[in-house]
């Protein structure tokens, strides 16, 4: 505890304090300058994106940015100043660093969609105390003495300030009110003109030379923060999200939908020159059961550890069914929620937030609907809270007869998140087999989520020097998500669904686990840039056949958009007139096709294209898959605006609910004797 010595000259310290910065007009500022600067230099550190460095024009837009944000504090004077500044730094920090927890896990940054659904991040819990590391709290370093002073002159400062301006003779020499508010307006305008120049002028000068196209494209949201830095990168964020929702009409143009309308017919045509293949209707009828698998990636399958094998029972399954060893998530900041959307409704997800939270109440053509209007009994299993992603509402929506969510479950086996998978399948098993037939099941595991926490009694394997890592408990999660499906599996055999049901599997994303060092200690070998992509976003996609037919390995490329084409396709469903981007996988002669990440990355199964932190395709990487190197990017430009123009026709399908435009106008079409095309009437939606 303080004496009262040493109480008085902490008093006269932080008075001091306050004398000078008003004497020193400013200061005040150029000390939040210098603090933020320091704090956005070790924010790229910790972030690492590469290409985003610290350089002349970075630091020349931040500095620019953080006049943008300070200019007002001008209007103040010393005291509320002060105040500002401080309340400033701690909002910003706060900002980085939440910036920072949530990149290490979803490799992005914060936007507006995604606050809003900011009820997601509460559930993570356990998972948000992993991403922490020590050297983050340098990014708060100064709150140490900031606060204190800050509390300071709120309670103090007042009368402080003016006792101490009234001992230097400022009370009787007080220039003119005018005088004040004249210099004060003439400041603040000058470091607005200056923060203007210095930000969105140099932004502006980017946009035309090496990051043309991004703002329009909007691919990724850290090569934005490439361009304008972590603090002007949430400014465009509010600034797009109000233009998107507020300013701008949510309809289309009609250019706009007809542009999109003839760009979807194009896929649809594809699909139905397809429905000559033998692969057609040949399985129709029959149930579907879909299983979406949490963060179960690709190098899972047919690994061993210790000399035990961790997914025996899909090495046996594999074996009996289609497998596709080159499939491959295409999620963004929606992870789950994108993947169910991928898979069930084949339209690729928002760049930032999740189709479900946001567009919800739009029109789709999703299989469970599709399935529904064609007499099937459809249902979603997943024992976590309804509302977590607004499942109940999109479930709703797409054409769920009912929605089993963990308030239909008894939670006899809690696991990680919730129940655990065993009894998840056995509880589920307990409904599908009352079902009428024919049915569509969509179950969602939860059990190998992040970070992978089961009880000591489940863990089955010998993981060695893993033991106790990350990676080591992703290794007993699969493990003991792997046995939970074989048991699910004999249940299906036992209840007599096996021989005429369609059951399909696929990861739904990555573990994302970051440190390279242990995938590298478990596959025992360095891994190249090409390797570590192909690991992050390859899962497994398994299709089994009522009859075992089409088993073995399929090396065709594929995706999420192409699970709800290639079951329907086997079904004899057709999609010609269907809003999807997919096609079907299961074909007698395997098709060629562009496989499209969110962030503009592609592969046709031969090359993978990754782009370059500034959009720039030309600065891009393309890799020659086989031979696990780097070959000339020419070979892969001529696909990079295909993929692009697939990202912004499907969001302008999502944000625009141009299906249900694509359906007005075949029916207004239809009523007129015309030709209705591109109906979606076999869709599923309102």
């Amino acid at each position: 505890m303080l004496s009262h010595t040493e109480h008085n000259a902490a008093r006269r310290l932080v008075r001091s304090t306050l004398e000078w910065l008003n004497h020193l007009k400013g200061v005040d500022v150029l000390l939040f300058f210098v603090v933020m600067l320091l704090k956005q230099l070790w924010f790229n550190r910790l972030v690492h994106v590469p290409n985003m460095d610290m350089d002349g024009y970075d630091t020349v837009v931040a500095i620019g940015t953080l006049a943008l944000v300070t200019f007002w504090t001008f209007w103040l004077p010393a005291r509320g100043r002060i105040i500002a500044l401080i309340v400033l730094d701690i909002l910003l920090s706060f900002i980085m660093y939440a910036d920072l927890i949530y990149y290490r896990y979803f490799q992005d940054f914060i936007s507006v969609p995604v606050l809003l659904q900011a009820n997601q991040v509460d559930s993570l819990g356990e998972s948000i105390g992993t991403l922490i590391h020590a050297k983050d709290f340098l990014l708060a370093i100064d709150w140490l003495l900031i606060i204190p002073f800050a509390v300071y002159v709120i309670f103090k400062g007042r009368s402080d300030l003016r006792r101490d301006t009234q001992e230097f003779g400022y009370s009787s020499k007080r220039p003119p009110i005018w005088r004040k508010i004249v210099i004060r307006v003439t400041v603040s305008a000058a470091i607005f003109a200056i923060g203007m120049t210095m930000s969105i002028g140099n932004v502006n000068e980017a946009k035309k030379t090496w990051a043309l196209g991004l703002f329009d494209g909007n691919w990724w949201n850290v090569s934005l923060y490439n361009v304008t830095g972590i603090v002007g990168f949430h400014g465009y964020d509010v600034y797009r999200y109000a233009k998107l929702h507020w300013i701008d009409s949510e309809q289309a143009s009609a250019e706009e939908t007809a542009e999109a309308l003839v760009w979807t017919q194009a896929r649809g045509d594809n699909r139905q020159s397809l429905e000559s293949d033998p692969t057609f209707g040949e399985y129709k009828g029959s149930n579907v059961i879909m299983v979406q698998m949490e963060a179960f990636q690709n190098f899972m399958i047919g690994k061993s550890i210790g000399g035990q094998e961790i997914t025996p029972n899909l090495n046996k399954l594999v074996k009996e069914s289609a497998y596709f060893s080159q499939f491959y998530h295409q999620t963004a900041q929606g992870r789950t929620s994108d993947a169910d959307f991928l898979s069930n409704c084949s339209l690729q997800p928002m760049m930032s937030g999740s189709v479900f939270i946001q567009y919800a109440n739009h029109q789709y053509n999703c299989m469970p609907g599709t399935l529904k209007n064609n007499g099937y009994t459809t249902a979603a299993f997943h024992a976590y809270e309804g509302g977590f992603w607004n499942r109940n509402t999109m479930y709703a929506n797409i054409g769920y007869d009912t929605f089993y969510s963990k308030k239909n479950y008894q939670i006899d086996e809690p696991i990680g998140w919730s129940l655990g998978d065993t009894s998840f399948f056995r509880q589920s098993s307990d409904i599908i087999a009352q079902q009428q037939q024919p049915f569509y099941s969509f179950l969602i595991t939860l059990s190998s989520h992040y970070p992978f926490t089961i009880q000591d009694s489940e863990k089955k394997l010998n993981v060695g020097e893993l033991d106790g890592t990350l990676m080591g408990d992703y290794l007993q999660a699969i493990h003991y998500v792997d046995a939970s499906l074989g048991t699910f599996i004999e249940r299906l055999k036992a209840e007599g669904l096996w021989d005429n049901t369609i059951v399909a599997m696929y990861g739904d994303h990555d573990n994302s686990i970051r440190d390279w060092s242990l995938f590298e200690k478990f596959l025992g070998q360095p891994l190249s840039d090409l390797q570590r992509e192909m690991i992050l976003k390859q899962v497994p996609f398994i299709v089994h056949l009522p009859d075992g037919k089409y088993a073995g390995t399929h090396t065709n490329v594929g995706g999420q958009l192409d699970v709800t084409p290639t079951i329907l396709h086997l079904l004899g469903i057709s999609t010609a007139d269907m809003t999807l981007l997919g096609q079907p996988l299961i074909t007698s002669q395997p098709q060629s096709k562009l496989v499209v990440q969110r962030n503009g990355a592609f592969t046709d199964g031969t090359v993978y294209y990754m782009p370059s932190g500034d959009a720039v395709a030309e600065n891009g990487k393309c890799w020659n898959i086989a031979a696990n190197a780097l070959g000339d990017v020419g070979k892969c430009l001529g696909a990079v605006e295909d993929a692009r123009t697939e990202l912004s026709m499907s969001d302008q399908i999502v944000q625009h609910d141009l299906i249900a435009s694509f359906r007005a106008a075949a029916v207004e079409a239809s009523a007129d004797g015309g030709d209705a095309t591109a109906a979606n009437t076999n869709g599923a939606g309102k």
